[in-house]
């Protein structure tokens, strides 16, 4: 095992979450940091293997299959999240707020916070994929295949759900309502779901290499940050305050994708706004 990959991995996501925290205090716009969240993942990676002086044209197949999904995960999130954030002057509300709750102490809080934090929390994040770059090959095998096609089936779900989720909110019509048609009908959250299931693939395809069962804290880090922290656990508190929320809880399953409750006879509809 080359255990520079390991160094050169995890001194690269606090050198480039150091290097966007200086225009972003500057700025006020701590939300560049959802900008390099996902390129983070593949130019760590890419990093990892020149700064350890790696010789590209040896990468085995499960090395470059890895490569690639993080850079196509990395690409669509760029373009869904990343490239609104940059062609937005004002800070995203979740950054805004937290801006007005810290007052005074809001530069060095945002530091350690935003940019401190999110770079510990995807150098965890990327423990499988350093454990495949800093091994020797291993030929792809079962759990390689079923990996990639967990990956695949999360990239889908996060992508379709997030094209649905920003047709609907570009109507205005549909400003302050739920989005509860599509994938939004099986799952109250596809787009999360979609999020912790491509990151399993990506443990699932680490797994073959001898050792690897530990590096399993990725993508339960993943699972619970997403599950209790930021992602869904957030947006259940703010969807709660808008109408229909109710029956919709009531009828479509939280995370796991799953066939929705019919409305019992009897029950009236909230008509919404």
């Amino acid at each position: 095992m080359d255990s520079s990959i390991w160094f050169w991995g995890f001194f690269a996501s606090v050198l480039l979450f150091q290097l966007v925290a200086i225009p972003a205090l500057i700025l006020k716009k701590n939300d560049l940091a959802d900008v390099l969240w996902g390129p983070a993942f593949p130019l760590c990676a890419l990093l990892s293997l020149v700064f350890s002086g790696t010789d590209f044209s040896t990468l085995d197949a499960r090395k470059v299959l890895v490569l690639v999904l993080l850079t196509l995960w990395a690409v669509r999130l760029f373009l869904h999240v990343g490239w609104r954030n940059l062609s937005h002057r004002q800070e995203d509300v979740r950054y805004a707020k937290w801006r007005r709750e810290w007052g005074p102490t809001a530069t060095w809080r945002s530091y350690l916070q935003v940019f401190v934090l999110q770079a510990l929390i995807l150098g965890v994040f990327l423990i499988p994929v350093l454990w495949i770059l800093a091994h020797p090959a291993w030929p792809l095998g079962p759990w390689a295949y079923l990996g990639l096609a967990v990956w695949t089936v999360g990239l889908l779900f996060e992508a379709i759900g997030d094209e649905q989720l920003r047709r609907f909110k570009s109507d205005p019509a549909n400003k302050g309502r739920l989005m509860t048609t599509g994938l939004w009908s099986w799952t109250r959250h596809p787009n999360y779901f979609g999020e912790v299931l491509l990151w399993w693939g990506v443990w699932l395809i680490a797994m073959e290499i001898p050792g690897a069962w530990w590096t399993v804290i990725a993508p339960l880090g993943i699972t619970f940050l997403i599950l209790r922290v930021s992602g869904v656990s957030m947006l259940e508190e703010l969807m709660r305050s808008r109408p229909g929320y109710e029956e919709y809880a009531n009828s479509v399953s939280v995370f796991f994708p799953w066939p929705p409750k019919r409305k019992r006879p009897g029950l009236s509809r909230d008509p919404g706004p």
